[in-house]
Parts: structure tokens; C-alpha cells; sequence
């Protein structure tokens, strides 16, 4: 890997348009709502944890791809 791509990967990437804000935001929103589904539905333990810790990649992959286009 050269430095450009490492540079690429770690940097900040703001939004550049208003359409990337938005996205960004139904990411955020639309996985606050399963978050908050999966809280209220599943019984305390491992297996809810690893749902929330999974779901915050999820929202991190996905603004991750917005913000790399």
C-alpha cells in the first residue's frame, strides 16, 4: 500500500454536497432506528451486544463510502 492510499483511508473527507450530507444523515438516522428496534426487542447478553457493535460498522462502512466517493 503507498502512501496516497493510506492518506486516503485515515484522512478526513468532508461531505462535498448537499446530497452527501443528506446521505449521510438517512445512514446515521436509518441506524439509530434499528439500533433502537434491536435495544427495545432482543434480551441483554453477548448476542445484542454484537448486534449494536455490528451495527455501528455498518453506519462506519457506510459514511465511509459516501465520504471515499
Amino acid at each position: 500500500m503507498n502512501s496516497a492510499e493510506l492518506a486516503h483511508r485515515f484522512n478526513y473527507h468532508p461531505p462535498r454536497t448537499p446530497a452527501a450530507v443528506r446521505a449521510h444523515e438517512s445512514v446515521r438516522e436509518q441506524c439509530t432506528q434499528l439500533a433502537g428496534f434491536l435495544d427495545s426487542t432482543l434480551q441483554d447478553g453477548r448476542e445484542k451486544a454484537l448486534a449494536i457493535t455490528n451495527l455501528e460498522q455498518v453506519m462506519f462502512w457506510a459514511n465511509a463510502a459516501i465520504a471515499r466517493a
